[in-house]
């Protein structure tokens, strides 16, 4: 029996882990391609990158030299990385930086096929997990009895027997903090942050390495004399309050010193499906329309896919934009039926893109999905009949 006096139910200690994988689009491709180990490889090309079968048995790969188009990187393998090639980077810029880097097409099925083994490889050791993605995942490990660095391990160790491929895992108090920590050591990392690594782990890295604080957030927060997250945990919260929105502010001020109450989503039925993206500088619609374009269609793809990977279509499609000043805009579109197509997506989320004047640069871009059904559910239903989308508010100036 528990000591007079003793708190009773007392919940055991946060455990949440944030599991990466490393480079997993290119990385599923070097399962394919083992010869490619150890090279700069670029995924983003379309079936005209296809590696050739030679009659001799060796491939022929498309290089980023020959490249010519508007496609944007998915994912790099890191000795691309090293090289400044980035995802979201147009392939024409990249083929400047690494023109010798092998260029590959991407292969949706396979990345979900990878997908469904690794989590389901987790499921089986720690079943609490949210979804965030085709390749990451948040995991409550806090009512398992197991160490925390054996419980780790064993994940890690599960994902590599069922898939072949390494990830990173951290695992910390909050989300946050897991998140951050499971890129500390990439690749094939395993971090355990307690609260001594607040300060001699975390509060060293550069602000950026919060996920929320962007390069525009980043640049402002270095003008103002604060460059890695422990300059920001100890400035005045008014003084934040007064350069950055009251509410922005107090986050900002909230994840410098780790703290992030925000629960696991494990539930099987999510309500909206969406994909974002922060740019490296600050683009305009109608001097980078080619760029923005891509990266839209880059979005919208990819909310595509994870809309197919979970069996779910939704009617209500929406944008996200935030403005060089730190607005942001958001516009719905509801539609007849549910759609799960990405040029249906394309198009729905253009016609949300036109009631939003487009005059002034962006730095964050984001599309939504929500009013979710089972595909069994809208089957049923006709998709809706979409007009062109644009990006600008021109009809004269639609992505190509």
């Amino acid at each position: 029996m528990p000591a007079a006096g003793a708190p009773r139910d007392t919940p055991p200690q946060r455990r949440i882990a944030h599991l990466d994988m490393d480079a997993f689009y290119a990385s599923v491709e070097l399962l394919r391609y083992p010869e490619l180990r150890g090279l700069p490889v670029v995924i983003g090309g379309s079936r005209a990158q296809q590696p050739l079968l030679l009659a001799d048995g060796e491939r022929r790969f498309a290089r980023l030299r020959d490249y010519a188009g508007r496609g944007v990187i998915t994912t790099a393998t890191y000795e691309a990385r090293a090289l400044g090639v980035f995802s979201a980077m147009g392939i024409m810029k990249a083929a400047r930086l690494a023109p010798e880097a092998i260029l590959l097409p991407v292969d949706f099925a396979a990345y979900r096929h990878y997908s469904r083994l690794f989590k389901a490889a987790v499921a089986q050791v720690a079943p609490q997990i949210e979804d965030r993605g085709i390749d990451e995942i948040y995991i409550d490990l806090s009512a398992l009895a197991e160490d925390t660095r054996a419980l780790a391990q064993r994940i890690k160790d599960a994902v590599r027997a069922a898939t072949g491929l390494s990830c990173s895992i951290c695992v910390a108090a909050n989300k946050l903090l897991a998140k951050i920590g499971s890129d500390l050591d990439k690749p094939d990392g395993l971090t355990l942050l307690n609260a001594a690594d607040l300060t001699q782990r975390i509060w060293p890295l550069a602000a950026r390495k919060i996920n929320g604080i962007g390069p525009k957030a980043s640049a402002r927060l270095a003008a103002l004399g604060i460059h890695c997250i422990g300059d920001l945990a100890q400035a005045d919260a008014t003084f934040l309050q007064q350069h950055f929105g009251r509410s922005y502010g107090r986050w900002l001020l909230a994840a410098a010193h780790g703290i992030d109450e925000r629960p696991l989503s494990t539930s099987s039925e999510p309500k909206s499906i969406s994909r974002e993206t922060t740019f490296e500088r600050d683009l305009h619609p109608r001097a980078d329309r080619q760029t923005l374009g891509g990266i839209f269609t880059a979005l919208c793809t990819q909310v595509a896919e994870d809309l197919r990977r979970k069996a779910y279509q939704g009617r209500t499609i929406g944008v996200k934009l935030r403005f060089a000043d730190f607005q942001t805009v958001t516009r719905d579109l509801t539609l007849p039926a549910a759609i799960d197509d990405a040029q249906a997506i394309r198009r729905a989320a253009g016609e949300c893109l036109r009631r939003v004047p487009l005059d002034r640069r962006l730095r964050l871009l984001g599309v939504r999905v929500s009013a979710l059904s089972t595909r069994r559910a809208a089957a049923d239903r006709a998709p809706a009949r979409q007009q062109e989308l644009l990006f600008a508010d021109s009809v004269e100036t639609p992505i190509d």
